[in-house]
């Protein structure tokens, strides 16, 4: 083999600073394939898509720090919120680090995007706070007389009793629920990231999650089923996909 054609080889297996819409999309496909949550696939391709866009509208942009602080700014000036932008910084590093890990681009440019700051949270945090009695209005809303009140009821009441997201909730079966110190507790719960954690259930809510199971005669599987127009309990399991 000829010098020209070994530096030419040797100049193509070189770490890039700056990446084509090929490297991204290679890149892109590697984190979401890492990821196990069909919903967290769903918010990691939204943002790395909208970073994409952003990246490729201004030609031959080094990936490097000075460019993701640029994002950072765009974000910024578009007013979303420091923790949306804090959660969209997040999927930058992560596209980097598997640009780095497959050799696309260099790992002292992804190692100097992780140390991008990240955007300041000011003032206190917005949002609907509930206190204890709107919390306790609010699971109530639901009619009690009705199997599908029973359900909603149950579901607010894991929601707010327990802290569990909709996915670990919709996966939320009877092997889950077990006696632990003389307490209910929801436990070998894999949670986002894949991490298993256990979470204790107050004796309230396994009030109300009990009139469901009975009402609905469930003994096994998902707890939560849909219910039909005809008030019957169907099918083996509901959705984490919220609808009106």
């Amino acid at each position: 083999m000829s010098k020209r054609v070994k530096r030419k080889s040797a100049k193509s297996k070189r770490p890039k600073s700056k990446l084509g819409l090929p490297d991204l999309d290679h890149s892109k496909a590697a984190v979401l394939d890492s990821l196990r949550s069909p919903e967290s696939k769903r918010g990691y391709r939204h943002a790395i898509d909208e970073f994409i866009r952003w990246y490729c509208s201004e030609p031959r942009l080094s990936f490097n720090k000075i460019v993701v602080t640029r994002y950072r700014i765009f974000l910024e000036n578009r007013g979303l919120a420091a923790g949306t932008i804090n959660g969209r910084l997040a999927v930058v590093r992560r596209l980097a680090y598997e640009a780095a890990d497959a050799g696309l681009l260099s790992p002292e440019l992804a190692g100097s995007i992780r140390r991008v700051k990240r955007a300041k949270k000011l003032g206190v945090r917005i949002g609907n706070w509930l206190t204890a009695d709107e919390a306790r209005r609010f699971w109530q809303t639901p009619d009690p007389d009705t199997l599908k009140g029973k359900r909603d009821r149950a579901i607010l009441a894991i929601l707010l009793g327990c802290g569990l997201r909709r996915r670990e909730l919709a996966d939320l079966d009877f092997t889950h629920l077990q006696r632990r110190e003389e307490h209910w507790a929801i436990v070998d719960l894999v949670g986002k990231g894949g991490h298993i954690r256990t979470v204790p259930m107050p004796d309230w809510v396994k009030t109300i999650l009990d009139e469901w199971i009975r009402a609905a005669e469930l003994h096994a599987g998902k707890i939560f089923r849909c219910v039909s127009r005809a008030r019957k309990c169907w099918g083996d399991g509901a959705s984490s996909v919220a609808r009106s």
